[in-house]
């Protein structure tokens, strides 16, 4: 992405964030933006890379390279788990859900706070949140995706780990079908490819979980 780009998005977030209201600026949850992404033809590797994508659901454990590495991750979980008390009280529920988001998003080589920002928009980190169009779950997957590249069960949508590796799959794909432009890659997650508001929103919900790495404690 371009910085010309990167600087009228940011402006766009900007934006957004003041048309949102007091609503946006208190964290209370707004409606969501229901994903909805058309299903489009596969060619063979694809699908089965896809599969092959979704199809390990081994627990989410985090592996860490060195002890600095792992206290970077606590520090990351601890200001996370502060930022998401009100939306889910329960420590360990928190937790859990952070743990995944983290581990996925890092399978999918994705940004954390990305993640975070969609599943705001899109679900308002609600687990059952169904769109009219009939997404499902944290990130508002599609019922199709489950039969064009999983084993056919849409109900699983609505099973923490599957919804959240099912989203970070299907945005890796639609950003590598973009050649890295995310922009257009949420324009294809929502299903409004080129068009700003939902790219913008994205931006703007992925400023509440950025997270200042600290060298040291001092």
């Amino acid at each position: 992405m371009t910085d010309e780009r990167q600087g009228r998005l940011s402006r766009r977030a900007c934006l957004a964030s003041l048309a949102a209201g007091p609503a946006a600026w208190l964290g209370v949850a707004a409606p969501a933006h229901a994903g909805s992404q058309l299903e489009e033809p596969l060619i063979d590797s694809v699908r089965t890379a896809l599969s092959s994508a979704v199809a390990d659901l081994a627990p989410p454990e985090p592996l860490f390279a060195s002890t600095e590495a792992r206290l970077l991750y606590l520090r990351w979980l601890g200001t996370m788990s502060d930022r998401l008390r009100r939306r889910k009280p329960e420590w360990e529920v928190r937790r859990d859900f952070l743990q995944t988001v983290w581990y996925e998003s890092k399978r999918s080589g994705l940004d954390v706070s990305l993640v975070m920002g969609l599943i705001q928009v899109e679900s308002a980190f609600r687990k059952f949140a169904v769109s009219p169009v009939g997404a499902r779950g944290y990130m508002q997957v599609m019922p199709f995706w489950t039969r064009v590249i999983g084993d056919g069960d849409p109900g699983k949508l609505f099973h923490m780990q599957t919804n959240l590796r099912f989203g970070c799959v299907i945005l890796r794909h639609y950003l590598d079908r973009e050649r890295g432009d995310l922009y257009m890659a949420l324009g294809r997650y929502n299903g409004s490819r080129g068009k700003a508001p939902y790219p913008s929103a994205v931006f703007a919900a992925q400023r509440n979980w950025f997270f200042q790495e600290r060298t040291s404690d001092a």
